[in-house]
Parts: C-alpha cells; structure tokens; sequence
C-alpha cells in the first residue's frame, strides 16, 4: 500500500481527448509536498508517514510545529495529514513527492470536506416528498412529519432524518480516474468532480477497490535532490 498526497482543489475545466471527447476534469495541484515523519510499529505500532504540504508564515505557526518542522528540516506546511503505508513503502524524511505518483487512467479515492450550504429542510437535505399540497393542508407542506414514537420509548433515536446543518462533512469519493497530469505546473487532472471548494486541501490516494497499475511508481515518485543544479552544470559545460 503506497502514500497518498494532499492536493489543493483549484476548480473544474474541460480537456478533450484523442478521439474527440469532451471530458469534464478537476484540476487538482501538487506543491512542495514533502515526509515530515514516520510512524513505525516499533515505535508507534503502526506504520505511516505524515505529509506536509504548501507554505506558511513561520509568525502563523505555533511553537510546536516549529520544532517538529525543524526536526524535520523542511519548511513549515500549510497542511498536515498522515497516510497508512506498508513497511516497504515507508519514505525518509524530507522526500518530496511529485504529480508522477499517479498514471493516466489510474483509479484513486478522493477524500475532502464538502461545501456547507447551512442549514436546510428534509426535502433538500434528505429528499423528503413533502406532505399533500392540497385537502386541508396546512403550513405543513415541507414538514419532516413525525419523529417519534408513543410514551415507550418515548424519544427520538439518534441519526433520525431531520433538518439541519447541511454538508461540510468529510466526504470521499471512491474510483475516479486519473486523466493525465503535468509535471512542470504540478498539475493532477481527474474526471468529473470531487468533494471540497475551490482552495481548499483534498486528500488522493490510490483505489482501494481497484488493482494499482504496473507502471506506477514504487515506493513513491520523488524529486531527485540536485536534479536542477545538475542540469544547469551539464548546460554551462556544453557551452
């Protein structure tokens, strides 16, 4: 089982494929998403790894976190989040991983908390029917109707379907397809939509119900240290 990589939503566009398809995609972006530490079973019993991702303000950042990013010698991080992982994919501190985690037509499981849209009736929230609109109704067109039972129990179970807060609930969404990626921009394109708003942080990680593509990187695709300085050396010698 391999990591999963925090993603920020950055909204909905329309790419088309070689045959001419119009396909509706998510565009989800990976930043600066580094291991901050690692859970073993030694230690802690379980084996994961906690990633960090984006930039924040070291004066935002309470004086724990600053010295468990030190620990780590990375930058402090926007978001946090701790994926499950089996010991032979355990990462070292301060990998980075990259968008070439995921493959074209790969499936994965996303998990984000849904937009909230306040608080709501049973006919929005639970598509409820409604009562009669007519043969003296009254005022009670959009009513839940009874909640309860008679003087035994005598209460309302907990979970009853009534009006509430609705959404802004940890929702994910299971087998969806990896259309293609871009690995200069640090782009991660999926098809159709994912739970969460605009700029929020999104949790990807691959399909627990679906097989895991041969050619998918393992442990994780990571950036090379050095690659850039390497390849500015390699292009001042040429010349």
């Amino acid at each position: 089982m391999r990591s999963g990589v925090i993603v920020q939503k950055l909204g909905m566009t329309r790419v088309y494929s070689i045959a001419g398809e119009h396909v509706p995609v998510t565009v989800l972006r990976l930043e600066n998403c580094q291991v901050i530490a690692q859970r073993t079973i030694e230690k802690n019993g379980y084996t994961a790894i906690q990633l960090g991702v984006g930039f924040a303000k070291i004066r935002n950042t309470k004086k724990p976190l600053r010295g468990h990013f030190s620990k780590a010698s990375v930058e402090p991080k926007a978001k946090i989040a701790e994926f499950r992982v089996t010991p032979d994919n355990l990462l070292d501190v301060g990998s980075e991983i990259t968008v070439e985690h995921f493959v074209s037509g790969q499936k994965v499981d996303i998990t984000g908390i849904s937009i909230g849209k306040g608080f709501s009736g049973v006919m929005r929230r639970h598509n409820f029917s409604g009562h009669r609109a007519s043969h003296g109704n009254s005022i009670t067109h959009r009513a839940h109707g009874s909640t309860g039972q008679r003087q035994d129990p005598g209460k309302v179970f907990k979970g009853k379907k009534m009006a509430g807060r609705m959404g802004n609930v940890r929702v994910t969404t299971q087998n969806v397809e990896v259309v293609s990626t871009n690995i200069d921009l640090g782009l991660i394109l999926v098809r159709g939509s994912v739970p969460g708003s605009k700029g929020g942080w999104i949790l990807v990680r691959d399909a627990t119900k679906s097989i895991l593509p041969e050619n998918a990187p393992k442990p994780a695709a990571l950036r090379q240290v050095g690659k850039v300085e390497q390849e500015i050396s390699a292009i001042e010698e040429d010349k």
